[in-house]
């Protein structure tokens, strides 16, 4: 995780209006970015990439925090509210162009389905009916 992946994701939390929108909006332009940075066919190496997540989150928001407990909350219904705000998406794309706008369900797709292969249970819930209707949305458009 670079300066440059820092300074972007911060730029996106000091839009949030208050200091609650302003960390939810942190952890999911953190989650985005991890999940995004997995799409890669390099070797990554999990330690050293979640400790420098972790020692970023830690110094942002405090302690009690980390990457994984982001990736938790972004498999849940609070998730919803942020992709769901324009506002946050208009931030998030324009200060963040590496991870492109259409990317963000597939990308809380893919937490939910690792979250899946961990838990062995299935998925169910918020996120995921709104990423099924998602899905139905494009295929009704292109259509």
């Amino acid at each position: 995780m670079d300066t440059l992946i820092k300074d972007k994701i911060l730029a996106v939390t000091r839009q949030g209006r208050t200091r609650a929108e302003s960390t939810d909006w942190f952890r999911v332009a953190v989650g985005l970015h991890y999940l995004a940075g997995l799409m890669t066919k390099d070797t990554i190496d999990f330690k050293q990439v979640d400790r420098d997540y972790n020692r970023f989150i830690y110094h942002t928001i405090g302690g009690g925090h980390t990457i994984t407990s982001i990736l938790q909350f972004m498999s849940g219904k609070g998730v919803l509210p942020i992709v769901q705000s324009e506002r946050f998406v208009d931030a998030f794309t324009s200060c963040c162009p590496a991870v492109p706008r259409d990317s963000i369900p597939f990308l809380l797709e893919l937490n939910l389905g690792v979250a899946k292969n961990i838990s062995k249970l299935e998925v169910e819930g918020p996120v995921h009916d709104w990423l099924q209707r998602q899905k139905q949305g494009t295929r009704d458009a292109s259509e």
